[in-house]
């Protein structure tokens, strides 16, 4: 039985580590060549590839910050270059860091819009430029943060609405184009990024399993086959939607 993504070419902003390095190697083992974007670890994008294509599939890491135009214009550049084509986007590449409400400086609200939202919109209007006449997928990452009130989460919690209001927006401008665009909102996962959720014993890990209908903290595994579904035609008559990865927390 051929893979979901045979013949199909993915790029997967921030792949160097922890989530988006799992749907790097998820959307490979589907059959997909892999784009594996990364801002500053080299190291990290070089050992995702190898893990790729020590398997027999295809995967090349490309550096690019997604919140400067002339960066995301060259990454799907070598995209085309290396591949020719270009089926799906997963904008995965984010930031978060909490703050009250009065530490919050222009700074942190910068460093947050820039990089969950406009790079979101900069990564979409190259994509959109090269798939072709079958149109493509674009699944965005959310999160559970975005519609649950956590104190302190504020400007996080605004720009992961501002994807989630994206989504459905560019899932309406999109469809008449066969692009489909879908997002994943992961709960509390345990990444290189996300100290507080690795710590079981934690008071961060302990509020959010006692919140979690499965009782424990999530995993990258977790939610890869989420952005799998998406981009693949299994979810082929599914647009606008946002589905929430969160083992029950909400």
């Amino acid at each position: 039985m051929p893979s979901k993504l045979s013949g199909k070419v993915a790029v997967v902003t921030g792949a160097s580590k922890g989530l988006g390095a799992e749907i790097a190697r998820q959307l490979a083992a589907e059959g997909a060549s892999v784009v594996v974007n990364y801002s500053s670890s080299r190291s990290g994008a070089d050992k995702v590839v190898s893990d790729i294509t020590s398997k027999g599939d295809k995967a090349i890491a490309v550096q690019a910050d997604v919140s400067n135009a002339s960066d995301v214009k060259h990454l799907f550049a070598e995209t085309k270059k290396a591949f020719g084509r270009l089926d799906v986007l997963v904008n995965n590449a984010g930031v978060y860091n909490f703050a009250p409400l009065d530490q919050i400086t222009p700074e942190h609200f910068q460093r947050h819009f820039n990089l969950n939202v406009l790079g979101l919109i900069l990564t979409t209007q190259e994509a959109v430029k090269q798939f072709g006449p079958d149109g493509g997928s674009i699944v965005n990452l959310s999160s559970v943060v975005s519609t649950a009130s956590l104190p302190g989460a504020g400007v996080y919690a605004a720009s992961k609405a501002a994807v989630d209001s994206l989504t459905r927006t560019f899932a309406a401008e999109l469809g008449p184009r066969k692009i489909r665009v879908n997002g994943v909102a992961p709960g509390a996962v345990v990444t290189e990024g996300n100290a507080e959720a690795s710590d079981p014993n934690g008071a961060f890990a302990k509020a959010y399993i006692a919140g979690s209908k499965l009782g424990r903290i999530g995993q990258p595994d977790d939610i890869a086959p989420a952005v799998v579904y998406f981009a693949s035609n299994d979810s082929k008559w599914v647009t606008g939607e946002t589905l929430f990865v969160t083992g029950g927390f909400r």
